[in-house]
């Protein structure tokens, strides 16, 4: 904008000797800066100025030589500086990057991430086969990534990772397990991982959690169990020991009275003496790996053998998740007992009361004490028909 005199207020234009008109102006840092494109006439020119000063004075300005980054090169350190990721976690970022992002947009600058791009990209990835599991993860991070561009360094103005529906996987609906499903898996299992089952459904615990509790962690009577860390398996290096998936996932639970026994007598029968022996293990007395465990117990021919084919071991802790929900506890109290948190994270730290989680624990327990006398009923019809 000139003044009176024809000088300008904000920033300088000047016709080059093609004819063309190239912007300028000092940033926040009285560095001169050239617009990043020349424009066909003064007005254009006069207005890209307009746009600049009116992002100064609402502190929205960013520095466009900054946004020359590459989106490959921003996002491989945005892994490795985010402050506490899972090592799985890590390596399933990596893997995306590399496999979904990387060969599609990682030669692209940051400041030519459009949402016509990005929308493009996704669209691309779904026409290639690719999963909308996969698409909606390789989104989430490419928008977690483009976040910190935006709101921690000041590359970017916003986000283009603006496109409706694009976070959402839309997974197939899991199975849910009746509470005779899961007592009949457990009399399936080896007797050293019965209990692995029970604890797994009743106390709603994730594989990593279970198999990382060591006898400290358990109730000499088997009344509560205590979540502290987390087994991860990463490909090339093994089991880790860490913090559980969540803030939320350190946990003291308590276990339904009615398999309070079976835990008792695990820890008696397969737990060695010491605080700190695996309260689950392998032959070798080793922790347990997924893997080895599926192909030990034939997990496939297992659960299809049961009329449950495609069932996941975690689909235990799903179902245990069902059974307290229908118990009427409160979002809260379900949330702290599952060990979730989300963007709330405020509301959902917040701990459920001792005596919510015994009601659940009560309710869970009614529910097996029912399936039982079920069992007992169809014995007694057994025997009068054999009268």
């Amino acid at each position: 904008m000139a003044n009176k005199k024809g000088r300008r207020r904000f920033g300088w234009v000047r016709k080059l000797p093609s004819g063309r008109y190239q912007a300028s102006y000092l940033g926040p840092d009285s560095q001169r800066r050239n617009a990043p494109e020349t424009f066909e006439t003064k007005t254009a020119a006069d207005q890209y100025l307009v746009k600049v000063e009116s992002a100064m004075m609402a502190g929205e300005w960013t520095d466009p030589t900054r946004a020359k980054v590459k989106l490959g090169d921003y996002a491989e350190r945005w892994i490795k500086e985010r402050p506490g990721l899972r090592p799985r976690t890590v390596e399933l970022y990596r893997w995306l990057l590399a496999k979904h992002i990387v060969p599609h947009l990682g030669g692209l600058e940051l400041g030519k991430l459009t949402t016509a791009v990005v929308r493009q990209w996704r669209t691309g990835l779904l026409d290639q086969g690719i999963s909308t599991s996969i698409t909606a993860k390789s989104y989430r991070l490419l928008r977690a990534v483009m976040n910190t561009a935006v709101e921690e360094d000041r590359i970017l103005p916003r986000n283009p990772c603006r496109v409706r529906g694009a976070d959402q996987e839309s997974p197939a609906e899991r199975p849910v397990l009746t509470v005779a499903q899961v007592f009949d898996l457990a009399g399936r299992m080896p007797k050293r991982w019965r209990a692995l089952v029970l604890m797994t459904a009743f106390a709603t615990l994730r594989w990593g959690e279970v198999t990382a509790l060591r006898r400290r962690d358990v109730a000499p009577d088997g009344s509560w169990v205590r979540v502290t860390v987390a087994y991860s398996e990463v490909p090339g290096r093994g089991l880790l020991l860490g913090p559980p998936k969540s803030k939320a996932g350190v946990r003291t639970l308590t276990v339904p009275e009615a398999i309070r026994p079976e835990i008792v007598k695990h820890l008696m029968t397969w737990v060695k003496a010491g605080d700190d022996a695996l309260l689950f293990t392998g032959e070798r007395g080793n922790a347990v790996r997924k893997s080895n465990f599926a192909q030990r117990v034939k997990w496939t021919e297992l659960v299809t053998k049961m009329g449950l084919k495609g069932l996941h071991f975690h689909d235990l802790r799903h179902a245990g998740n069902i059974w307290a929900a229908q118990a009427g506890s409160s979002t809260k109290d379900l949330m702290a007992r599952m060990g979730h948190d989300d963007m709330r994270a405020a509301l959902l730290y917040q701990r459920a009361t001792s005596d919510a989680d015994q009601k659940i624990a009560d309710r869970l327990s009614d529910l097996v004490d029912k399936h039982r006398d079920g069992d007992h009923a169809e014995d007694d019809d057994q025997v009068d028909e054999n009268q």
